[in-house]
C-alpha cells in the first residue's frame, strides 16, 4: 500500500505548538494549496489542508516558518474520530508531515511577512498592490519593463554568447568529440 503526499504551499497562520503530557511536541497548521485550474469567473482557487507534525521536527518548524511562510511538506494522510464536547462524532482528516522543505529564503519570507501585516493594517492602494505583483520570486531586485531593455542592452557587451556580429571560428580540434 501507498500512503504518501506531497504538498507546497504557504501557511494560512503560525504553526501552533503544543506539548503532550508525556513532553513530546507536536505543530498543528494549515497549507493553503493553489490548485492549477480556474473557476469559471476565472479567479485561481485554493485547497486548506490540515496537517500535524511531531517532536523535534515540531519545535524547528514552530521556530522557522510563520504565517504565509512558502513550505514544501512529506508525509503521509491519516484519518482520525473523536467525541467532542456536545457528544457529536467529529472526523479529522490531516497530514502527519514527516519531512519539511522551507522554500523561501529568510529575507523573503521576513518581506512576505511585513507585507501581510502591513496588508491587515491598512488598506493599500492599487499602485503599492500593484508593484507587489512585480516581484521576483527567486530573489533578487524586481524590474519592470524599462529596466528589463536597459538590462538586456548592457548584458549583451558581457555575454560571450550574444550575437555581436563577430563570427566565431571553432576548429575540430577545439570540439570535445
Amino acid at each position: 500500500m501507498i500512503n504518501r503526499t506531497v504538498l507546497v504551499g504557504r501557511l494560512t497562520r503560525d504553526p501552533d505548538l503544543r506539548y503532550t503530557a508525556s513532553g513530546a511536541a507536536v505543530a498543528t497548521f494549515t497549507v493553503a494549496v493553489n490548485r492549477q485550474f480556474t473557476n469559471a469567473s476565472g479567479e485561481r482557487e485554493a485547497d486548506f489542508i490540515s496537517c500535524v507534525i511531531w517532536r523535534k521536527a515540531a519545535e524547528n518548524f514552530a521556530n522557522f516558518t510563520h504565517k504565509g511562510s512558502l513550505i514544501g511538506v512529506d508525509g503521509r494522510i491519516q484519518t482520525r474520530s473523536y467525541d467532542n464536547q456536545q457528544g457529536t462524532r467529529v472526523y479529522v482528516t490531516e497530514v502527519v508531515v514527516e519531512n519539511f522543505s522551507l522554500l523561501e529564503s529568510k529575507s523573503q519570507s521576513s518581506q512576505q511577512q511585513d507585507n501581510a501585516n502591513n496588508q491587515s493594517s491598512a488598506p493599500q492602494s492599487s499602485s503599492s498592490s500593484s508593484s507587489n505583483n512585480n516581484a521576483n520570486p527567486f530573489g533578487g531586485a524586481s524590474s519592470n519593463n524599462n529596466s528589463n531593455t536597459t538590462q538586456t542592452n548592457d548584458s549583451a557587451a558581457v555575454d560571450p554568447f550574444a550575437n555581436n556580429g563577430q563570427q566565431i571560428d571553432i576548429s575540430d580540434d577545439d570540439l570535445p568529440f
